[in-house]
């Protein structure tokens, strides 16, 4: 569990998560653009994302899509911003 959340808690991972519980689904170069980050950090994030299970990819062609998952890394990040929001908003 401490691992689980010690890769979600990195702030560019973290984003990264934020950015495909909006989008449902992008590739690196969206997600870079989302982030504000370089496609080569944001294709290293997203590796250590998919050995955690956090994310999943679809290959279309050349290109490789990223998600979240499954519903309950949604209902981590949606707990987590709730719980925020209450207590510190």
């Amino acid at each position: 569990m401490a691992e689980l959340f010690g890769v979600m808690s990195d702030p560019s991972r973290l984003r990264l998560l934020m950015d495909l519980q909006a989008h449902d689904e992008l590739c690196v170069t969206d997600l870079a653009r989302e982030a504000g980050i370089s496609e080569s950090a944001v294709s290293h994030a997203l590796g250590r994302l998919r050995a955690q299970g956090i994310v999943e990819t679809r290959r279309q062609g050349r290109w490789v899509f990223y998600s979240l998952a499954d519903e309950h890394v949604r209902v981590l990040l949606r707990a987590t911003v709730e719980h925020l929001e209450r207590d510190h908003g």
